[in-house]
């Protein structure tokens, strides 16, 4: 049951910046502190992706139903078609373990997120190094058909304007002084009375 003691983590960032890298980091470094909201999504699990584990993968349908019901904390159709969204039901069950909820996810639901929560959330965004640099990361994954890769660039370029209105900015132009950088805000906030 959520209370005013209640914290909760926001990493949100463009496609390809290392949000997933430096989630992961602090799961890794904060395991009795963190947990990772698992997201719901539409789309195809990638390579070594896990239902359940990674995220919740649902049908357009489902998802659909889900927003009528308003089991959603915050959604968006992040590109044509693919929907994420953090359930309210994910927030609860992590604040019962008397842990604080990890959500990573995409600019618009960091900030929304961030409206509903605003004296006890963190909200990071991982900035890419250059628009350069995240096409030549995205085209590394290997993941991408080179129509999906322009909208993720371009969709990039859109997010990077909304960067000011998260707490902090961390530059990832350097992963491992990023993951250090995030775990040391997140202690912080962590240990603050906020």
């Amino acid at each position: 049951m959520y209370t005013s003691n209640n914290k909760l983590i926001i990493i949100a960032a463009p496609s390809g910046a290392g949000k997933t890298s430096v989630t992961r980091h602090l799961l890794n470094m904060m395991p009795e502190q963190l947990a990772f909201s698992i997201s719901c999504a539409t789309r195809q699990p990638r390579n070594n992706e896990k239902d359940r584990v990674d995220y919740y993968f649902i049908t357009i349908d489902d998802f659909k139903q889900k927003i009528d019901e308003e089991k959603f904390v915050e959604w968006e159709m992040v590109y044509e078609g693919k929907y994420y969204g953090t359930l309210k039901s994910e927030m609860e069950r992590i604040w019962l373990q008397k842990k604080t909820p990890l959500l990573d996810v995409d600019v618009k639901g960091g900030i929304n997120v961030q409206q509903l929560y605003p004296y006890n959330s963190l909200s990071l965004f991982i900035e890419p190094p250059s628009i350069d640099e995240l096409e030549r990361r995205l085209r590394a994954r290997g993941t991408e058909s080179e129509a999906s890769l322009q909208a993720r660039i371009s969709k990039a370029n859109y997010e990077l304007s909304f960067k000011e209105q998260f707490d902090h900015i961390i530059l990832n132009d350097d992963l491992e002084r990023a993951c250090a950088e995030a775990q040391d805000v997140v202690s912080n906030f962590l240990q603050s009375d906020r």
